[in-house]
């Protein structure tokens, strides 16, 4: 039976291999610590025998000193002119990993989805208008089919970059929901 468990509801973690060594490290090495030290969140989807999958969650910003201007003034044009503020806020994905043996079970876009209707039912404390992400580069168009965006200008992203930021903007979701 699938469990879905908050790390700090967890007395072990089980074990876990998603072909990438420091994803794999930072379920089991640090994921615990960044939850006691307040910088992250981890939810780890888990059966009887093994981790399936994770991710983790921490606060964010989409800034216009980090965003190029012309995607800038397509984020700002969402909001009335009285209510432009420098930055909004946003909900970061730092890391999320699905086990070698459930890759294709579409089970990254079921967590992706969870994480989205978290946020849209404001089970948090804290409000947010953004998904974040540093995408891994070759993972690009995962995310793009989950309806993530770049944040940043194509021609700007260097040949050998190993992620790539984007973002998702639940009210606009909503919106078309």
């Amino acid at each position: 039976m699938r469990r879905f468990l908050r790390i700090e509801d967890m007395e072990a973690v089980k074990p876990f291999d998603c072909g990438d060594a420091t994803l794999n490290s930072f379920l089991v090495d640090d994921a615990r610590y960044f939850y006691d030290e307040f910088i992250a969140n981890t939810f780890v989807l888990e059966d009887d025998n093994e981790t399936i999958a994770y991710f983790s969650l921490l606060n964010d910003k989409v800034s216009n000193t980090t965003v190029p201007k012309n995607i800038w003034r397509k984020l700002r044009h969402e909001f009335p002119h009285e209510k432009h503020f420098n930055s909004y806020p946003a909900v970061k994905i730092g890391r999320l990993a699905v086990a070698q043996g459930h890759q294709g079970e579409h089970i990254g876009s079921m967590l992706i989805r969870s994480i989205r209707e978290m946020l849209l039912r404001r089970a948090s404390i804290g409000a947010c208008r953004f998904i974040t992400v540093d995408a891994i580069t070759a993972k690009r168009p995962f995310y793009e089919g989950n309806g993530f965006r770049l944040l940043i200008n194509e021609k700007e992203i260097p040949a050998d970059a190993d992620t790539v930021p984007m973002y998702f903007d639940l009210k606009a979701f909503l919106e078309k929901n």
